[in-house]
């Protein structure tokens, strides 16, 4: 499935670091503003434990693991929806990803130059949303007349979506994001249709000094995004892009040790990868035998048809049903012999809800 979240934020906040670590990819990096125009775009693989248990049950000839893809974009500063700064490219490079990882500086350090001339995560967060916000205005305004014109004429379709830029209209003057609005499911069908900006969802990195690391809850710039990030409902992540940018050259072992040392059970990157696959509502299966063990991603709610068709369309064709146990039964009862005899290993059909961490094996006639 391929879906992608845009890492963004204010020139030198430690995006392009971040997203080094996160790849490997070695975006250029350098403290002044615009140094990526181009966005930058990785695949990244899913940390997950479960693969490595299966990958010691079966001792396949083959491991793959699941991918997640990341797009660095370009600094945004103020004025960015007027295009300052090369702003109408960046948004529309936003426009593009499906989530948002807003990277914001929680570090003080006088040899990287901030923006704004000082370190504020809250005004920081403000400015890039604030400039989503307006670019997203200029699109509701440019439709709305001609759709209440149409409206008007008792058009059932028009007056929908009416009523529906109406509300954004008004959430967007008093500088609340598109995903801050009461809507029904039908008006949320609507809603996709316009490719707002905020109405991506969105996910806050705070990136801080390798000192705050261990004990985060020490730093106050820390705990201000937090409390920002509760009001709106979303998650943020605590990170150091330097350390994290030391990690990523580690093998695993030494990866194991380093973060050891440090007192942290998971690298920053690997909650960041997680968390960003979690907040588009992702979620992944395995199949498993001796050619191969492999992690699938699917969307949480998808029918057993459908994440056939993820391995090939003519598994979904010709679906006849799905042999599924649970990551648990599995390595509670050590084989899936075991799990069988122990009634853990169901048939299922084509309206079964494949869930997260689904052992399956599909069974179709084409």
């Amino acid at each position: 499935m391929a879906l992608t979240a845009g890492i963004v934020g204010l020139p030198n906040v430690g995006k392009s670091t971040l997203f080094n670590a996160i790849t490997k990819a070695g975006a250029e990096s350098a403290n002044y503003p615009f140094c990526t125009i181009d966005p930058n775009v990785g695949m990244v693989e899913v940390p997950d434990e479960r693969l490595d248990k299966l990958t010691e049950l079966y001792h396949p000839k083959k491991t793959i693991p699941t991918t997640f893809e990341f797009t660095d974009i370009a600094g945004i500063v103020k004025g960015a929806s007027k295009g300052e700064g090369l702003g109408n490219k960046f948004l529309s490079h936003i426009r593009q990803v499906d989530a948002i990882c807003h990277v914001v500086r929680c570090f003080e350090d006088e040899n990287i130059t901030h923006v704004a001339g000082k370190v504020d995560p809250i005004s920081d967060i403000e400015t890039i949303n604030l400039e989503l916000i307006l670019a997203d205005l200029e699109t509701v305004d440019k439709r709305i007349g001609r759709v209440e014109k149409i409206a008007r004429q008792k058009d059932k379709d028009a007056v929908a979506e009416y009523e529906v830029l109406a509300k954004l209209k008004e959430a967007f003057e008093a500088e609340k994001p598109a995903r801050s609005v009461e809507l029904t499911e039908d008006q949320q069908k609507i809603l996709k249709g316009f490719q707002l900006l905020t109405s991506k969802p969105v996910l806050y990195v705070a990136n801080v000094g390798e000192g705050d690391i261990q004990d985060p809850s020490g730093n106050p710039y820390v705990q201000q995004v937090h409390d920002y990030a509760k009001n709106e409902g979303a998650e943020v992540i605590v990170v150091c892009a330097r350390i994290e940018e030391e990690i990523a050259e580690l093998e695993d072992d030494e990866k194991k040790m380093f973060l050891a040392e440090l007192g942290i059970k998971e690298s920053g990157l690997d909650q960041l990868i997680k968390a960003a696959y979690s907040l588009l509502g992702l979620a992944t299966y395995f199949t498993a035998g001796e050619p191969e063990v492999r992690a699938w991603t699917f969307k949480k709610g998808m029918k057993a048809p459908q994440c056939a068709g993820i391995i090939h369309s003519d598994f979904e064709k010709g679906f006849i049903r799905a042999e599924t146990v649970s990551y648990e039964d599995l390595i509670q009862y050590g084989s899936i012999a075991a799990a069988r005899e122990a009634g853990k290993v169901r048939l299922e059909g084509k309206d079964y809800v494949v869930q997260d961490g689904d052992i399956m094996h599909f069974r179709f006639n084409v």
